[in-house]
């Protein structure tokens, strides 16, 4: 059977590729910061679908845990076939006026380990000539996001890093895209920070977990650098950039994005 590892599967879109791989056949890596949920979710796995689900908790924002992951699922002799870097967070608000800590998290997690599990896990799979590995972006790395300026940044990296390794290994039987969903219905406006009451988001309502994870995998199948998941209007969003000039566009955002002034009683 084939193994998928995947990042951030506590919640959300990962806990949500972890339910829709293992009816498909796929025995399961689990990892996130969160020992409890994924202990839940694996043993509910494991006895409604009777596959086997290796759990080993992690936190990302260290520097040495994609080590840590890679030699663990060595020393366990799993070959992972497909790996899917989920684990990311946003943070909103003005940058100069945002955590620093928290901001340096963000770098380390959305972009220097989604990198080096891509670097050590694609070793194995150039010697099989065989593997896939998504990583998940969003339609926010398209263009800039005034006041989640940091978070679009990161998911820049993550289109434009993963679309350059599609074509450097296309022809070696291995896959890279980068998943492209927009807002969804998770629990990342309450780690980004976004006010209960505020309605920031361009975009209206949030889209289904469970269909953005299963557009997902039948993007997976396309021979393609990215795809955009999530709805007709996330496409539209994307096209934004092709239609308008980048400052124009960044400044629309931002009044779209600016945190509302506080209102009196």
């Amino acid at each position: 059977m084939p193994r998928a590892l995947i990042t951030g599967a506590s919640s959300g879109i990962g806990a949500e590729f972890a339910r829709q791989l293992a009816p498909q056949g796929y025995d399961l890596v689990l990892t996130a910061r969160s020992q409890d949920p994924l202990d839940h979710l694996a043993a509910t796995l494991r006895q409604d679908q009777g596959i086997e689900v290796d759990v080993i908790p992690l936190d990302l924002t260290q520097a040495n845990a994609p080590t840590q992951l890679y030699q663990q699922t060595s020393d366990r002799q799993l070959q992972i076939d497909l790996l899917i870097n989920n684990a990311g967070f946003g943070d909103y608000g003005d940058f100069a006026e945002s955590d620093r800590s928290k901001l340096l998290a963000m770098v380390q997690l959305n972009i220097t380990a989604l990198t080096d599990l891509t670097y050590q896990f694609l070793q194995p799979m150039r010697s099989r000539q065989s593997g896939t590995i998504l990583n998940i972006g969003s339609i926010g790395g398209f263009q800039p996001i005034p006041y989640l300026a940091l978070y679009a940044a990161t998911k820049a990296f993550v289109l434009s890093f993963s679309e350059a390794l599609w074509a450097e290994n296309k022809d070696m039987g291995i896959k890279v895209m980068a998943i492209c969903p927009g807002p969804t219905a998770t629990g990342f406006n309450d780690v980004a920070g976004f006010p209960k009451t505020d309605a920031a988001s361009p975009s209206p309502g949030l889209a289904p977990v469970e269909a953005v994870v299963s557009e997902a995998l039948n993007a997976m199948k396309r021979d393609r650098g990215s795809a955009v998941v999530g709805g007709w209007a996330n496409h539209l969003i994307t096209s934004l950039p092709r239609l308008l000039p980048r400052d124009t566009l960044a400044q629309i955002i931002g009044e779209q994005f600016r945190p509302k002034a506080p209102t009196s009683d």
